[in-house]
């Protein structure tokens, strides 16, 4: 039976324009046809739920990320970031030992997975980032955005083109509120540990012409071993960015840069099967604007400011898309055309098992 591509029902109060249903896909056995039905409907979709795929092992996660961008063999954020213990990301990561490109994310004690032994897993909690937390007494009912985000190394390795997740053991029973907190009164009825998406292409296509011409025209440096540079920064409640506080790790601070690798990416990214546009910024790692002109800004709370107006539209609650996973679920999306944030808050008791796979590009943007 050949696979069957089913977009996702909409909802008078959503604006949410993407997203399909995959069936009757055989991952551990994906025939040309049937991948090239998904690699289409992934591009025209931006995210694609299989359900009911448990049984997926990491190496066929792995072949599977990998179709899209067959040179690509290296996890997104290089083999280093576990091991990394001053960068952001490093306690989010546990690597499977046969499947580096594989890494486990969560939330609670794991006695044994995939050659994984003993595991404490840590869901990121907005506390850890935020400036202005949550209060205690509602932390289990309220939460926020932890980080709007693309899944990039943004120094050396170019963005990974697709990202892919199975949701292994997931906790059920809650649902929380999440809160915008910044003034716009905007709130956001959320599943307990959803992963939330924003499109792209949206953002670019709510800009004024004025500010199209600016992304169109314009490119972003990012700061030099950017999870590392920004590890003592605080975000904004949105999630979509930084306070500048002076915060930044200096050069010195940081592990040897090496300019070359250094990016320097458009603001917009186009969509390789339907040409679209895509405003992908992370705003979390913004250093400088290159202009088209030739000028550079360079004050980071311009940069910010900028880059905040650009996105914040976009998050706004009716763009979102809050996926309520269930165990088994495996979602493929386009990591060039969304920006995603973790979301949620745990019990201590509440176990969240989850593999993720994305490589390095073997193409930039």
């Amino acid at each position: 039976m050949p696979v069957e591509i089913q977009p996702f029902p909409r909802t008078p109060d959503s604006n949410v324009t993407f997203g399909a249903e995959v069936r009757h896909a055989d991952i551990e056995h994906l025939d040309e046809k049937d991948f090239e039905a998904i690699h289409d409907a992934l591009y025209k979709h931006q995210v694609l739920l299989f359900r009911g795929q448990k049984h997926v092992s990491p190496e066929a996660q792995y072949q599977l990320t990998k179709r899209f961008d067959p040179a690509s063999d290296t996890y997104g954020h290089g083999k280093d970031v576990p091991n990394a213990k001053n960068s952001i990301l490093h306690p989010d990561l546990k690597t499977i030992p046969s499947v580096p490109q594989v890494q486990v994310i969560g939330h609670g004690f794991v006695k044994e997975l995939e050659g994984l032994h003993n595991i404490q897993l840590r869901h990121p909690h907005h506390r850890t980032f935020h400036r202005d937390a949550i209060p205690a007494e509602k932390d289990l009912d309220c939460t926020r955005f932890y980080r709007w985000h693309i899944d990039a190394a943004l120094y050396g390795r170019h963005p990974p083109k697709v990202t892919t997740l199975l949701a292994i053991s997931v906790p059920k029973g809650r649902r929380q509120t999440l809160l915008y907190d910044d003034g716009s009164g905007d709130t956001l009825d959320v599943p307990l540990g959803t992963t939330a998406f924003v499109s792209g292409e949206t953002m670019y296509e709510r800009l004024s012409d004025e500010e199209k011409h600016f992304v169109n025209t314009s490119r972003i440096e990012y700061a030099p071993h950017p999870y590392i540079w920004m590890s003592e920064c605080r975000s904004f409640p949105t999630g979509l960015g930084l306070y500048t506080e002076g915060r930044e790790l200096s050069e010195e601070q940081l592990p040897p840069i090496d300019q070359d690798m250094i990016q320097v990416l458009p603001m917009v990214w186009k969509n390789p099967v339907t040409g679209k546009p895509a405003l992908q910024i992370h705003p979390s790692a913004i250093r400088k604007i290159h202009k088209a002109d030739g000028t550079v800004i360079d004050d980071l709370k311009t940069v910010r400011d900028i880059v905040y107006k650009l996105q914040r539209p976009a998050i706004s609650p009716s763009y979102v898309y809050a996926h309520d996973w269930q165990e088994g679920d495996f979602v493929l999306f386009h990591n060039r055309g969304l920006l995603h944030s973790v979301v949620g808050a745990f019990a201590d008791d509440e176990v969240r098992i989850f593999r993720q796979c994305n490589l390095a590009a073997s193409v930039s943007v």
